[in-house]
């Protein structure tokens, strides 16, 4: 009791965020049970009829399982690899910067996408690639001799369009948390390198990259992690919710949202997202494991 009085500033403190965890996490649990009935509203949820895997059945049977769970996988494994390279490549020029301001300004511009709103950047695309007045169709095309592309119907092009606007929104994250583990290293490293007539390019591979190598490789296995689990407003908003690009936006998170507010199917949509959570929950057990194995082994922590 006199442990609990003497830290109760800190359990108070943590009522606030134990209840949000209880509440946006947990309560909703209950609900999984949707997954497995036939939804009757005026039976009730409880009241409903159970059908077992008859909504799992459906769902699986029909190609949209395999569209949606690869776009998903694929487009993440794209994000995770190639927000790396670019995370990476970026906190290391920042660091050749020896003007503090000048490398203040580029890490506020760098992570100025990050915090601008999906809805925001959808618009901003849409500028890009309108049909009647996006400067795509007005200036760069007839630059390059090619007639306007009816962009928000080809689905040719969105697994490119899609990957850049993600990583021009998230790299800059990802190079400031990298920039802060370059920063973290000795310099008496690139003094040695130095004298020993390193160029810059070895002193990156020999002692930059390897000295942030664990940050990387927690980093990437978080992200894989999460692999199951998309940007909303990336792959809805950005695409303006067109029909005829869903064989390369749709992924789960939007096919659940569209299966629930416009085909009204409560049960197969309560079902993807069940399939959603339960391989996501597996992909962030295995991960964490490995997280703490490798710490463990390097003696990160």
């Amino acid at each position: 009791m006199k442990r609990i009085w003497k830290y109760s500033p800190l359990y108070l403190m943590m009522i606030p965020g134990i209840a949000y965890l209880l509440i946006n996490n947990y309560l909703p649990m209950f609900g999984l049970v949707i997954a497995f009935k036939d939804i009757n509203f005026a039976k009730g949820i409880w009241g409903s009829d159970w059908v077992g895997l008859q909504n799992f059945k459906f769902l699986f049977q029909t190609s949209d399982a395999y569209v949606i769970t690869r776009n998903t996988i694929l487009y993440n494994l794209a994000f995770i690899v190639i927000n790396l390279i670019v995370g990476v490549g970026l906190a290391i020029l920042l660091n050749e910067i020896k003007s503090k301001f000048a490398s203040r300004l580029y890490q506020t511009v760098i992570i100025l996408p990050f915090l601008i709103s999906m809805v925001l950047v959808s618009y901003l695309v849409y500028s890009l690639l309108s049909m009647e007045s996006g400067f795509m169709n007005k200036t760069i095309l007839p630059l390059l001799g090619v007639g306007p592309v009816s962009w928000y119907n080809e689905p040719k092009y969105w697994p490119i369009i899609l990957t850049a606007v993600e990583v021009w929104k998230g790299a800059g994250y990802a190079c400031i948390i990298y920039l802060a583990a370059i920063i973290g290293i000795d310099p008496e490293y690139y003094e040695a390198a130095t004298l020993d007539g390193a160029s810059k390019w070895q002193q990156i591979r020999k002692i930059t990259i390897p000295l942030i190598m664990p940050v990387i490789i927690m980093l990437t296995l978080l992200a894989i992690g999460r692999i199951f689990y998309s940007d909303f407003g990336l792959f809805y908003q950005v695409p303006m919710n067109s029909g005829a690009l869903f064989s390369t936006t749709n992924v789960i998170d939007t096919y659940v949202f569209r299966g629930l507010l416009q085909l009204g199917n409560i049960g197969m949509s309560a079902a993807a997202g069940f399939y959603q959570s339960l391989v996501g929950f597996v992909l962030v057990l295995a991960s964490n494991y490995i997280v703490r194995k490798f710490n463990k082994e390097n003696a990160l922590f």
